[in-house]
C-alpha cells in the first residue's frame, strides 16, 4: 500500500498561523535582544581599564555588534577581558548568557542569566532571556514569572517574548491566559470568536488535538460562520483516519470560505480516503485552480488517477510536482508505480530508488 500525501508533513505545512520563526533559531535571540534594547534601560557602557585609550577600548556595546553578527569566539575573548575590570561592568554577564545560548549551551545561559539579574534587578533582556532559556530548558512553569515581568514592560516592541510567554501558558495547560496573549498580539476582542480558533490552532500546534478541537467549537458557537473553524475540525477528523467526519466538515467550510485552495486539497483527501476518486479529482482541480504553486494537489491528483487507472495523465501532475519539489520521497515512490503500469520498468526502477534515498535521508536527519 503506498502512502497517503495527506499525511501530516503535506496537511499540516500551510497553516495560517503567521506565527514567529521556530524559537531556538539564532534568529529569535537576535530580536530579543536588539528590541529589548529599545524599551529597557541600556546598562552604562564598562570602564575603560586605566591603561587603555579610546581608540582601543571595548564597551558592552562592541560585544553586542559581534554578537549580532555571529562573531562568538571574538565576542567571548573580548567580553572576558572586560569581565576582570572591578567591579565587573553591567551588562558583562547578560552577553556571557547570549553566547551561551546562540551555542545551545541553556544551563550556562541560564547561571549568566541570573547572575545578570543579581548585579542589575532592572535588567529586563537579561530576565527575559533567561525566561526563554528556561523555556528552552524545558521549564515553562519556572519561565512565566520571568517572561511577565518582562513582558509587562517590553511586549509592545518584542513579539517573540510574547509568542513564548503565551506557549508557555499552553504547556501549563493555562489556555484561558494563551487565548488572551495571542488576542493582544494579534488585535483581536479577547471573548471573540477568531481568539478561540486562533488558540485552537496554536492548541494543535503544540500537539493537543482534544484541547483544539474544543476551542475550534467554542469558537463556532460564538460564529458559526467563522472561515477556518471548520477546516480545523476537518483537519483534526482527518488526522484520526475520521474521513466522514473530515468531509462534514471540509464541505461546511467550502460553503462558507469557498475561495480557499486548502480547503480543496483537503477535501480531495478525504474522498480519495474514501474511495470517492471522482469527487476526489474534481475538488483537487478546484485546489489546483486556486493554488497552483502548491505541490500537495498535484501528488493528491496522481495518486488519485493511478486509482483510477490512468496513469499516463497522472504522471503529468506528478512530473510536474517532482519539478517543483524534487526532494519529495512520495512524488518519486508515485512515479515509480505510474512508469511501472506504462512497463517502462527502468524509469520505475530509477524513481523507486529516488524514493528510498530521500526517505532514508530524512530519517537520518530525524
Amino acid at each position: 500500500m503506498s502512502p497517503n500525501p495527506g499525511s501530516s508533513s503535506i496537511r499540516l505545512q500551510r497553516l495560517r498561523c503567521c506565527l514567529i520563526g521556530f524559537i531556538g533559531s539564532a534568529s529569535l535571540v537576535l530580536i530579543l535582544h536588539a528590541n529589548a534594547q529599545q524599551s529597557s534601560p541600556t546598562p552604562a557602557a564598562a570602564k575603560p581599564p586605566a591603561n587603555s585609550t579610546p581608540g582601543n577600548t571595548t564597551t558592552i556595546d562592541d560585544i553586542q555588534r559581534m554578537l549580532s553578527r555571529g562573531q562568538l569566539s571574538e565576542a567571548e575573548t573580548r567580553l572576558n577581558t572586560l569581565a576582570t575590570q572591578q567591579p565587573e561592568p553591567a551588562g558583562v554577564e547578560r552577553m556571557r548568557g547570549m553566547i551561551h545560548y546562540q551555542r545551545n549551551e541553556f544551563a550556562a545561559a541560564n547561571i549568566a542569566f541570573e547572575k545578570a539579574i543579581a548585579q542589575q534587578s532592572s535588567d529586563l533582556q537579561a530576565i527575559q532571556m533567561r525566561g526563554v532559556t528556561l523555556y528552552r530548558m524545558g521549564q515553562p512553569a519556572a519561565a512565566i514569572p520571568l517572561l511577565e515581568r518582562a513582558n509587562s514592560t517590553i511586549a509592545s516592541v518584542n513579539a517573540d517574548g510574547t509568542y513564548v510567554l503565551a506557549v508557555c501558558y499552553l504547556d501549563v495547560h493555562r489556555y484561558d491566559d494563551a487565548r488572551r496573549i495571542f488576542a493582544k498580539q494579534y488585535k483581536l476582542p479577547d471573548d471573540s470568536a477568531a481568539s478561540y480558533l486562533f488558540v485552537g490552532r496554536m492548541l494543535l500546534r503544540r500537539n493537543y488535538p482534544a484541547e483544539s478541537e474544543h476551542m475550534a467549537r467554542k469558537a463556532l458557537e460564538i460564529d458559526p460562520r467563522l472561515p477556518l473553524a471548520h477546516l480545523l475540525l476537518g483537519q483534526l477528523a482527518l488526522s484520526k483516519s475520521r474521513e466522514a467526519d473530515a468531509i462534514v466538515e471540509f464541505e461546511a467550510e467550502r460553503t462558507i470560505n469557498p475561495m480557499d485552495g486548502e480547503v480543496y486539497e483537503h477535501l480531495g483527501d478525504s474522498y480519495l480516503r474514501a474511495s470517492r476518486f471522482e469527487d476526489a479529482q474534481q475538488a483537487l482541480n478546484c485546489a489546483l485552480l486556486l493554488e497552483p504553486n502548491a505541490t500537495g494537489p498535484y501528488i493528491l491528483l496522481g495518486q488519485v488517477l493511478l486509482k483510477r487507472e490512468d496513469p499516463l495523465t497522472a504522471l503529468n501532475y506528478l512530473t510536474h510536482a517532482e519539478r517543483m519539489d524534487p526532494g519529495n520521497h512520495l512524488t518519486h515512490l508515485l512515479l515509480g508505480q505510474a512508469y511501472r503500469s506504462l512497463g517502462r520498468k527502468e524509469d520505475a526502477t530509477r524513481e523507486y530508488k529516488s524514493a528510498e534515498n530521500l526517505q532514508n535521508s530524512s530519517e537520518n536527519q530525524k
